[in-house]
């Protein structure tokens, strides 16, 4: 297959597909709207691309897009441990603390938040469209004496030299890829985990009834269906509107999984399952 992933090259993103997907090509993209686009044009089989952040939560842009943009599925989920070193040109590695900006993907400095308002307060903190487009950019101008927050295949990759490693403020820093498909049948990989969960998005009704996100959640707790995410997202037609995407820890052939959502859609809600699919983790190297 040809997998399309936010890249460049040695991106978090590149790391967990080169190890779910080592046998099949690879082409980069510069964003995530890029990488979906690609795959709803049939220019790919698969595209990967960051859902969420335990620290700093859901990526809007690849949420937004799979509601609003596209009609593509998840067929699988990969979770891998996200590690920010700030890495610098060799031949600026005297004067690293004297950088003159840091870039990196806008997650990755807001997970490294405390870090840079000690060490670095004052400095230019640039967003990048990924973490190894801001060590591209680095190692390719090392005349700014710029610093990039990355991992360290990125390091490697292009070059620059880890000055400082972990980063990141919080120990536990883990992000969710998405492997997204034209068609809905889940995707089995070789790696650990493997367990199944499914992915809804809801739109209530529009009535003004209250207790409507009430009646949702109780559809999922009397069938004792364990709910691990729910989350509001702006439908865009006005304040106050909203849309939930939900993560289910069942697969949706269950005859209760199958029960809820006719519940759901009887209570007038409409149900987009997004997909029903097998988690897996991505060793750190």
């Amino acid at each position: 297959m040809k997998i399309a992933y936010l890249g460049p090259v040695a991106s978090f993103t590149h790391h967990a597909v080169k190890k779910a997907f080592a046998k099949d090509e690879l082409a980069s993209y510069d964003t995530i709207p890029d990488c979906l686009e690609a795959l709803t044009a049939s220019q790919v089989d698969r595209a990967v691309v960051p859902l969420e952040n335990a620290l700093e939560g859901s990526v809007p842009i690849t949420v937004d897009y799979l509601f609003h943009d596209v009609d593509v599925h998840i067929t699988a989920e990969l979770v891998s441990p996200i590690e920010q070193h700030l890495m610098v040109h060799p031949s600026n590695y005297s004067r690293w603390e004297d950088v003159s900006k840091i870039m990196s993907h806008s997650h990755a400095l807001a997970q490294c938040h405390k870090y840079l308002y000690y060490r670095f307060r004052g400095k230019t903190l640039q967003p990048s469209t990924s973490t190894a487009a801001a060590a591209q950019y680095v190692s390719e101008h090392p005349d700014e004496n710029a610093g990039a927050i990355g991992n360290a295949l990125a390091a490697r990759t292009y070059g620059l030299t880890i000055v400082e490693e972990n980063i990141h403020d919080f120990h536990f820093n883990h992000t969710r890829f998405v492997v997204l498909s034209r068609e809905a049948s889940a995707d089995r990989l070789t790696l650990e985990g493997g367990s199944q969960k499914s992915t809804l998005m809801v739109t209530l009704p529009s009535d003004d009834r209250p207790g409507k996100l009430h009646q949702v959640l109780s559809a999922f707790s009397w069938r004792h269906l364990n709910l691990s995410k729910i989350e509001s997202r702006p439908l865009k037609t006005g304040l106050g509107n909203y849309f939930f995407i939900i993560d289910v820890e069942q697969a949706m052939e269950g005859v209760l999984m199958k029960g809820a959502i006719d519940e759901l859609e009887a209570l007038g809600c409409t149900v987009k399952v997004l997909g029903s699919y097998h988690k897996y983790s991505i060793p750190a190297n």
